[in-house]
């Protein structure tokens, strides 16, 4: 009974090891050289994601500011119309 025990705890063991892909982690822990690509061009990705994510956010308010101004409020109306102005020339 003990080594059935045994045998299946090694089993469930083994699976999680193969489940959290902890092999393929350690390899990478072994070659520093494969870990700082991979870090690296990762991080790039995460940068290029935040620039886009942000350059959609900008356009997406600009517009709205654009169309604030076309509807012309009597206090509001000026203020966005300066902004988007001054938005406008910087670009």
């Amino acid at each position: 009974m003990p080594q059935h025990f045994l045998r299946e705890k090694i089993f469930t063991l083994s699976e999680r090891i193969w489940k959290f892909n902890l092999a393929e982690y350690m390899l990478q822990l072994n070659n520093p050289r494969r870990y700082l690509i991979i870090n690296f061009w990762s991080g790039v990705s995460r940068g290029m994601g935040v620039i886009l994510g942000a350059t959609l956010l900008a356009g997406l308010v600009i517009i709205m500011l654009q169309r604030l101004v076309l509807l012309n409020l009597p206090l509001i109306g000026s203020c966005i119309a300066e902004v988007v102005r001054f938005v406008l020339n910087q670009l």
